[in-house]
């Protein structure tokens, strides 16, 4: 049968593909970036590199992120941080989720160390975080291990709930000075609620004194480990900004956690913690 060239070379091109599938990268459904109020200058979709590798975002409040490219292409995820705020008044909780269109939403932020108590925290749930008809997580807390903090305080809003809270993911913050650490708490986390995924909404070592090159080895070890895990559903580093906008809008923060884990570079391009983001 004669085959004329451009017919050969199309067959072939083809033949190569179907023999050569693309390699499945782990991070699609999972990673996320942490988006602080002061971040207008930067862009998102420069971490959003088309193949899903980093697919979500988040701000703490139910609003859209403040950026030069709004979310960037990347899935909003509403956050109602606090009771009741100017930035997220509750008032506006469903509205917002209806305008915005975001399919989960996480609740109140480390209210164990923030004075709301789980009974509060449940009674608050049941009348404004159980109505909507998405996915939730309960609120976001510390890796403290002390009494009535950290998972005990989680547990403890649980039993206040008495099977009344409606809730799809336990939610998780983590800070300290080790992989193994790390690895530990989250793993703790499953085996107390092992019918829940968990989603990690901040990490990081704090204010290692290895700075960048100590965070970038943690994550290295961290996001496979978060990758492999079945029961882990999201995960977000912390923290999507650059080392200037961090020290002058949160002092505390960055001396706590130190700069070397920011995404971005003080240019506004892409930092090796954020370039190992988006590597499978």
């Amino acid at each position: 049968m004669k085959v004329s060239i451009t017919a050969f070379v199309a067959l072939a091109l083809a033949s190569s593909s179907l023999a050569t599938p693309s390699v499945k990268r782990h991070g699609p459904g999972k990673r996320g970036l942490v988006w602080p109020w002061y971040n207008g200058g930067l862009d998102p979709g420069r971490l959003n590199d088309g193949q899903g590798t980093v697919n979500l975002i988040y701000d703490y409040e139910t609003s859209a992120p403040s950026s030069s490219n709004g979310n960037g292409g990347l899935a909003f995820i509403g956050m109602q941080r606090c009771t009741d705020c100017i930035s997220s008044p509750i008032s506006q909780l469903a509205a917002r989720q209806q305008q915005l269109g975001f399919t989960t939403v996480f609740t109140l932020n480390e209210p164990d160390l923030n004075g709301i108590s789980p009974q509060q925290a449940a009674d608050w749930y049941k009348q404004h975080i159980n109505p909507l008809a998405i996915k939730k997580a309960l609120p976001a807390v510390t890796s403290s291990q002390n009494a009535g903090q950290g998972l005990d305080w989680v547990q403890q809003m649980v039993n206040a709930c008495s099977g009344g809270c409606f809730y799809d993911y336990i939610n998780i913050h983590w800070y300290g000075q080790s992989f193994a650490q790390f690895q530990s708490h989250v793993n703790d986390a499953h085996a107390r609620f092992p019918n829940k995924k968990i989603v990690v909404t901040e990490f990081a070592l704090q204010n290692p004194p290895g700075g960048q090159a100590d965070q970038i080895n943690f994550f290295r070890q961290g996001f496979a480990f978060l990758d492999s895990a079945s029961f882990v559903e999201m995960y977000f580093p912390f923290l999507a900004t650059s080392p200037s906008l961090f020290q002058s809008n949160d002092r505390n923060g960055s001396l706590f956690v130190g700069t070397g884990s920011t995404l971005y570079n003080n240019d506004g391009s892409i930092s090796a913690v954020g370039q190992l983001l988006l590597q499978a």
